[in-house]
């Protein structure tokens, strides 16, 4: 019972964040994170 509760949990996570990316997709939002992306790495780096 344990294993299929855990599994269960899992599954619906895995739909949560896909359907989440569909939406973010949806909306357009790619480039904007990707741009966020780059700066974040940049700054880590200490070029930006």
């Amino acid at each position: 019972m344990r294993i299929e509760r855990k599994t269960a949990i899992r599954i619906l996570m895995l739909a949560a964040g896909s359907l989440m990316v569909i939406f973010g997709i949806w909306r357009e939002e790619i480039g904007y994170v990707f741009n966020k992306a780059v700066k974040i790495c940049l700054e880590c780096i200490g070029i930006g």
